[in-house]
């Protein structure tokens, strides 16, 4: 029999992806969402083939348990993916109060309806790099936790609530501490996609500046494509277990900058001027994964650069601009073996 899997935050770039990933290996795929832009998911909602038997959306938000338990005892999942909820750092320092509500506490509510439908379910915990915050690098499963921002803190309580109800109830749930993870589905309030956006409306002739923050901050920043594939591979194991998913390599946003700008043959100095409007008031300046756990226990690691992801995210914004598409970035998606993929 084919296998059901829930998803939270079905229309957010990771649980587009995974929806994806999932129908084409044959899952029936149900999806919780209370977003009315389903953008990243029309292709699927356009198909009749799949809207019919095989994708299914239910109407619902993270802060009710009692739609979360509806849901899930209709449903009766074998997987359930927990991808939804606040996930903007800058936002959350704006909403601290409705970022822990539904980043950390809708943790507890899925785990609790889970436990109390009986059903045999495996659950997968999106946590976050966030978590560390001021941990020096590398960061490992081991590393000691120490959030900078409302964001990680909420992370940080559904991370514990997870192995707490591992522990506790003897349910099968995984955390992957997901480190930055970046796509063309990315909305463009997040810095990566912002600068890819603006740097092909600077080719297009529509803007002239682009409006950054700090420019020396490190990230460990991959390609969320790759993320969703390890996320499955990790609720495939015997055991449920928790594992840091990233790339292994820290680059600075001026990095991300100059090979974005680089792509089209520009120097970035002469379009970014720095906003002190948009320094957060604490971040984690320095953020690298240790991933030797995934690639020993999972066999599991990125297909995508961290320079391929620039190009891939380029050639789609140019393209959205009608501009002239290099295409280094669509020939490498055609040699990394994203069959399930679908570049937009």
């Amino acid at each position: 029999m084919h296998r059901k899997a829930l998803i939270t935050g079905i229309t957010g770039q990771d649980g587009s992806y995974l929806a994806e990933f999932l129908l084409s290996k044959g899952y029936e795929v149900h999806g919780i969402t209370r977003s009315a832009n389903q953008s990243r998911i029309e292709r699927l909602c356009r198909d009749e083939s799949i809207m019919d038997k095989k994708l299914f959306l239910h109407n619902g938000d993270l802060d009710n348990a009692s739609r979360l338990f509806d849901i899930i005892q209709s449903v009766l999942p074998d997987e359930v993916y927990n991808l939804g909820g606040q996930s903007h750092v800058r936002t959350s320092f704006d909403v601290p109060e409705y970022t822990g509500n539904v980043s950390g506490l809708a943790v507890t509510r899925l785990l609790e309806a889970i436990r109390k439908t009986g059903k045999d379910c495996r659950f997968f915990q999106a946590s976050s790099s966030e978590l560390f915050g001021s941990t020096p690098p590398p960061q490992s499963e081991t590393s000691p936790f120490h959030p900078l921002n409302p964001y990680g803190i909420a992370k940080l309580y559904g991370y514990w609530s997870a192995i707490n109800y591992r522990e506790a109830y003897g349910l099968y749930v995984s955390n992957g501490i997901l480190f930055n993870h970046e796509s063309p589905r990315r909305s463009e309030d997040f810095v990566t996609r912002k600068i890819t956006r603006a740097v092909a409306r600077v080719v297009a002739g529509k803007q002239e500046k682009l409006l950054l923050g700090n420019l020396e901050a490190r990230k460990d920043w991959g390609f969320a494509p790759d993320f969703v594939e390890c996320a499955w591979m990790i609720l495939q194991q015997e055991k449920a277990d928790d594992f840091v998913i990233g790339t292994g390599e820290s680059h600075s946003l001026k990095d991300f900058l100059s090979g974005a700008f680089g792509y089209v043959g520009l120097g970035w100095e002469k379009h970014v001027e720095i906003d002190s409007r948009l320094f957060r008031p604490a971040e984690a300046s320095d953020i690298l994964a240790d991933t030797t756990k995934a690639r020993r226990v999972l066999g599991w690691s990125p297909k995508v650069s961290f320079e391929e992801l620039i190009m891939i995210m380029m050639d789609y914004d140019l393209e959205e601009e009608n501009c002239a598409v290099p295409g280094r970035g669509l020939d490498i998606l055609r040699r990394k073996d994203f069959t399930w993929f679908d570049r937009k």
